[in-house]
Formats: structure tokens, C-alpha cells, sequence
């Protein structure tokens, strides 16, 4: 699906102090300690879209540090905007490519990674860009403390299916995971809802959720 471009996005993200601007990103690695002024741990959000999961979380932890990371500018705007409204000290937002990611976040730098409704990219050849893949999932091992946690969630059970299957040939394993989140009241408990996830639930739509670790 084609996203709509906003006029002046790249303008007002390029300016705003709740972006970790481009020119500073190659100096990320082992310093978001020190871009957010504390040794809290470090949470991330890939591929975050509008922000309401993120700003929730960064919200009721305030004790905690979220980086939500979105590639399209338009989509980034929305979550820059919720902090024009109310500011978090302890959320920051990057503009960039997901495939990056080790180039921002040092070994061992975060505490936990959240993907939520992340694209699909349904056809075969297109399975190495797919959030979830093994090539991810071995970027995710470098920047993930030993005994941080990543957790996914989706209504596409075909991309739930294949995320399930690339576990074991990456070295990793499933503690949570569920076909019906929504049925499930022990993991509901603290459930943050994305803008899909409201609205995939609504229509009826199940929602798939693992949780796992190496």
C-alpha cells in the first residue's frame, strides 16, 4: 500500500528534538545512556507507525527508556505530534531503515524489542525484509541483552506461521505464544493496543503473540 506524503514532514521531523537526528546516529551505539541522561534500560519499537503503542508504554514506565524507530516520514509525523502535545523525557523517536539497526543500538544495548503488525512483504522473495525473518532475528541477537525478550504481534497468521517457523534455525525460542491474544487473560494483563490491533480486533480478526528469547 502506498502511504500517502505529507508536505513539510521531512522539515519538521528533521527539526525536532524528540528525533535522534541523522547526524548523530552513527554515534548511537553504547551511548543512549547518555542521550537520554540515565542508565534506565533501553526499549524499542520497530517499525512503530503512528506511535500510540510506544507513547503508552513510555507513559506508564516512566522508569524505563523507549526508542521508537519508523522509516516513513508521514507516519513518523503522527507520533511527533502526540509529543508536541504532551512531551515524554523518556522517549526518543529515529527515522531510519529497520535493516540498520545494529549501527545505532550497541551489543548487548537493549532490553527489549516490540514488533507489532509489521509488514507482511507476502511474497517469497521478499522474506529476508519481513521484521521476524532469521536475517532480523540475527541483528536482534546482537543488539539484545542475553536475557532481554522480544515480543511480536499480528492478526496474519500466514506471517505469524513463517515468523514461528524461523525460530529454531536462528537459535531462538518461544516462551509465550498464543493464536487468540485477546482470549488469553493472563497475557491481556497490561496489553497495550496499536492502532491496528484496535482496529483488527473490532472486525473480528484473531491476534497472534509470541514472546521469545535465545
Amino acid at each position: 500500500m502506498r502511504l500517502r506524503n505529507i508536505t513539510g514532514a521531512r522539515e519538521v521531523i528533521g527539526d525536532s528534538p524528540y528525533v535522534v537526528q541523522e547526524a548523530v546516529q552513527p554515534l548511537c551505539p553504547g551511548r543512549w545512556s547518555e542521550i537520554f541522561g540515565n542508565e534506565n534500560p533501553v526499549r524499542i519499537e520497530i517499525g512503530m507507525g503512528k506511535g500510540k503503542f510506544i507513547y503508552t508504554m513510555a507513559k506508564e514506565h516512566p522508569d524505563i527508556n523507549y526508542v521508537g524507530i519508523e522509516k516513513y516520514s508521514s507516519v513518523l509525523l503522527r507520533a511527533v505530534q502526540k509529543m508536541d502535545q504532551e512531551e515524554l523525557p523518556n522517549l526518543k523517536f529515529l527515522r531510519m531503515e529497520a535493516e540498520n539497526i545494529t549501527q545505532v543500538f550497541g551489543p548487548g544495548e537493549v532490553d527489549r524489542i516490540y514488533l507489532n503488525f509489521s509488514d507482511p512483504w507476502p511474497k517469497d522473495r521478499h522474506a529476508k525484509r519481513r521484521l521476524p525473518s532469521r536475517e532480523f532475528l540475527a541483528r536482534y541477537d546482537v543488539i539484545l541483552k542475553r536475557d532481554g525478550r522480544l515480543e511480536f504481534k499480528t492478526d496474519n497468521r500466514e506471517l505469524f506461521d513463517f515468523a514461528a517457523a524461523e525460530l529454531e534455525p536462528a537459535g531462538w525460542k518461544a516462551s509465550t505464544i498464543t493464536y487468540d491474544l485477546h482470549d488469553d487473560a493472563v497475557l491481556m494483563e497490561g496489553n497495550v493496543m496499536t492502532e491496528y490491533e484496535e482496529k483488527f480486533s473490532a472486525m473480528g480478526n484473531p491476534i497472534c503473540k509470541y514472546i521469545i528469547c535465545r
